[in-house]
């Protein structure tokens, strides 16, 4: 025990970027994520919600869960572990993927990083070191390293994302492409650049040694004086990545190993991730429940709705009828969207229904009373939000 900080083992770690973010947060608005002291917000949520889409902001992603897999059989462990045939990724290429307990239900989503031919960076956001050393065992030559606390992330994401990094120097930073990697001298080592994100929009994630990582905000927040540079919390991440349609751990899919109820959790094809499950590999963990499920159908979808009005629909009781005759489902994630100006949600609905009516059942309070709604919704296809310059390259300029 440490005799002068007796709780010293229980107080939140502090991400490298922490000394900078203090400063901008007024609210002291402080969460947690896996061990971090880590912002909800730092003035307002919908004001950093409006730099994400106006300009651009820095989001700190320090306590996302990284790991480094390297060794000749890093391609074919990976492919063991995870849906997505990984030997298809180019060097210096990015890809979503999730894996799967033996029964089909997802333990995780994340994207994995190809480095060279043998060797991957794994980005998710629970700790999963225990799978991957299961996964890995057979395999002779292939190593995994917990990489999380000696490598600092920070995503810069807004329409003014691609200009502040020309600013600060990143030639040729324009010509990345969707899910590409870029590598750059900065401060004596190597600043690696993804053109990835959790916004929807235009945005890159900054990656370097955690020794370094004030001399990039400090960089970055140079370059970016101009350009509207503002970090944001989790409660803007929140609404910017359900415009964009992206799914949210504990909000719209319980993690397979967190669940206490039987089937509480998802498999992909509930989540809309099919597309993410090759069957054309021979094996991977969950592949016979998931060619099972593929034959018979997804009990369950995760839909989007537009919905009628302009109540928020959290935590609704979603029927087939505005009688509310029979339950079809729950509404996981929903807000009022300013982009999109709509009532929007991510629900998950009982398969057999999506093609029935669908209403949803809202309450709100105002001035402590409680009011109910009962409102229509329709299915929408892709995203809610999606700008051209999210995929364009070179993107447009601003």
């Amino acid at each position: 025990m440490n005799a002068t900080d007796p709780y010293a083992g229980e107080r939140l770690l502090l991400s490298p970027f922490h000394p900078r973010q203090q400063a901008y947060n007024l609210r002291d608005a402080w969460g947690a994520w896996n061990g971090y002291k880590f912002a909800d917000h730092y003035y307002d949520a919908e004001y950093e919600y409006f730099c994400i889409r106006n300009q651009c902001g820095t989001y700190d992603i320090c306590p996302m869960q990284k790991y480094e897999i390297r060794g000749r059989d890093a391609a074919a462990m990976l492919n063991r572990m995870v849906t997505r045939d990984v030997s298809r990724i180019g060097i210096d290429r990015v890809a979503y993927t999730v894996w799967c307990t033996d029964e089909g239900r997802v333990i995780d989503d994340g994207t994995i990083f190809r480095l060279a031919e043998d060797r991957f960076m794994l980005n998710c956001g629970s700790p999963c070191t225990a799978w991957l050393r299961q996964s890995a065992y057979g395999f002779a030559d292939v190593e995994v390293r917990d990489v999380s606390d000696s490598l600092a992330g920070l995503s810069l994401q807004g329409p003014t994302s691609c200009a502040v990094l020309k600013r600060m120097g990143l030639t040729g930073i324009e010509q990345a492409k969707p899910f590409e990697i870029r590598h750059f001298p900065f401060a004596g080592t190597t600043l690696r650049v993804s053109r990835t994100g959790f916004t929807g929009d235009l945005g890159y994630e900054l990656w370097i040694a955690r020794e370094q990582a004030l001399e990039l905000w400090d960089a970055l927040y140079a370059a970016g004086a101009d350009y509207g540079i503002q970090p944001y919390g989790e409660a803007a991440t929140n609404m910017a990545r359900l415009e964009a349609g992206f799914i949210m751990p504990f909000m719209d899919f319980t993690e397979a190993f967190k669940t206490v109820r039987f089937e509480h959790d998802q498999t992909p094809f509930e989540l809309g991730l099919g597309w993410l499950v090759d069957f054309d590999m021979p094996h991977f963990s969950g592949r016979a429940a998931l060619l099972e499920e593929r034959r018979r159908g997804p009990a369950w979808t995760l839909a989007r709705l537009d919905i009628e009005g302009n109540w928020p629909a959290d935590g609704s009781i979603v029927y087939d009828s505005e009688a509310c005759r029979k339950d079809i489902g729950y509404v996981t994630s929903a807000m009022w969207s300013p982009a999109v100006k709509a009532n929007i949600a991510l629900a998950m609905l009982r398969s057999e229904h999506l093609r029935g009516p669908i209403w949803v059942e809202i309450y709100k309070s105002k001035d402590l009373r409680p009011y109910r709604r009962m409102a229509r919704a329709s299915l929408r296809k892709g995203p809610f939000w999606a700008p051209p310059r999210a995929r364009q390259t070179p993107p447009s300029d601003h």
